[in-house]
């Protein structure tokens, strides 16, 4: 007898145990994955309502729901779903600049078992036809173009470069490029069509010779392309490009007579100064090749930098010296500037020089 007792209360408290552990909430989702299908990228953003079940048996809370991607926006019910009622959450996609097929997610948080539980979306927008002022968003009177900079890259010396610009008009008379215009020697520009029909598009063809320009590292150069644009006839475009020395393939006999350009150091550490005080460092460097070494520019990053070479060509074994001065003024805390100079080592054309300080 006594031993039925004890099994009785042995289940009983087994039993206890059992629906305690099954107590919970539950989320259940009537899907979990939605396809839009073909969506048009012009028609804006598209949504659609995941619902889902509380089969549990406590309140289901949803603690929070993050998007995959900005491009999804989520919103889900905020109050406690009871047990056997219905809650949701909501996926907003915006195509807008998203052609293409796409599959995001949705990472729902909850008190549910599991806590972390993800529903999905996908589908493929079409993509919204470019109109002219999409395509060229940058308005020169009637001219349009992407950009009223034109890169020409990264050039060397070699040869001149050619790179070409799609350009267009915007406005309802033909525009002319009459060839009155306003360049540097080293740039060479040829416009097809010189007239450009309403909404029709040209080709901007430029031609940078590098090694003309006898420049080194980023440089900018202006052009002015005058047209019979009545409200801007005259066009003002910036030219940029990147100029590295060329050299073509050397000899293993060649690059041991080469020059090569060595410094002692290349960092410099001012340490803590005062704002109103200049202070300069001497950079020496030694021509440790076999032939002569030209430096040929050097270029600090900072107006507040000055660069100053004791000399432009060093015989093999000599020394020279580039003398940096670094003015604080109006400047604070840690400034960290650099030196860039160029040469004729080929092995190592471009170099760079630091120096830093921290201004009290």
């Amino acid at each position: 007898m006594r031993i039925n007792r004890y099994l009785a209360a042995l289940a009983l408290i087994m039993f206890q145990f059992q629906a305690f552990a099954q107590q919970g909430a539950k989320i259940n989702f009537e899907e979990t994955t939605y396809d839009f299908g073909k969506i048009k990228e012009g028609d804006g953003p598209v949504e659609h309502k995941f619902v889902f079940t509380n089969t549990g048996n406590i309140p289901l809370k949803i603690e929070s729901v993050r998007a995959s991607c900005g491009c999804t926006t989520p919103a889900w019910s905020k109050e406690p779903i009871l047990p056997g009622k219905q809650g949701f959450i909501l996926a907003k996609y915006n195509p807008k600049n998203r052609p293409g097929q796409f599959h995001k997610s949705l990472t729902i948080t909850s008190n549910a078992d599991p806590a972390t539980t993800r529903v999905y979306i996908k589908g493929n927008v079409e993509a919204k036809p470019k109109t002219l002022e999409d395509e060229f968003p940058a308005e020169m009177g009637s001219l349009r173009v992407k950009y009223k900079t034109f890169n020409m890259g990264r050039i060397n010396t070699e040869k001149p470069v050619e790179k070409k610009f799609i350009v267009a008009n915007g406005g309802s008379k033909a525009l002319t490029f009459t060839g009155k215009n306003t360049i540097p020697s080293f740039i060479k520009v040829k416009v097809e069509p010189s007239t450009i029909e309403p909404k029709q598009k040209a080709t901007i063809t430029l031609t940078y010779d590098a090694k003309s320009k006898d420049d080194y590292g980023f440089v900018t150069d202006n052009i002015i392309l005058g047209t019979n644009d009545g409200t801007d006839p005259e066009k003002k475009f910036r030219v940029v490009s990147t100029i590295e020395e060329y050299f073509p393939k050397l000899t293993e006999e060649e690059k041991a007579n080469a020059p090569k350009l060595t410094f002692e150091k290349k960092t410099y550490d001012f340490g803590t100064i005062n704002a109103s005080e200049k202070k300069t460092h001497e950079f020496t460097f030694t021509n440790t090749g076999k032939s002569n070494l030209t430096i040929r520019k050097t270029k600090t990053n900072c107006g507040c930098t000055v660069s100053k070479l004791s000399k432009t060509t060093i015989k093999p074994g000599q020394t020279g010296t580039i003398k940096v001065t670094f003015d604080p003024t109006g400047r604070s805390g840690n400034q960290y500037k650099t030196i860039t100079v160029y040469s004729n080592d080929p092995s190592s054309p471009t170099q760079v020089l630091n120096i830093k300080a921290n201004i009290k």
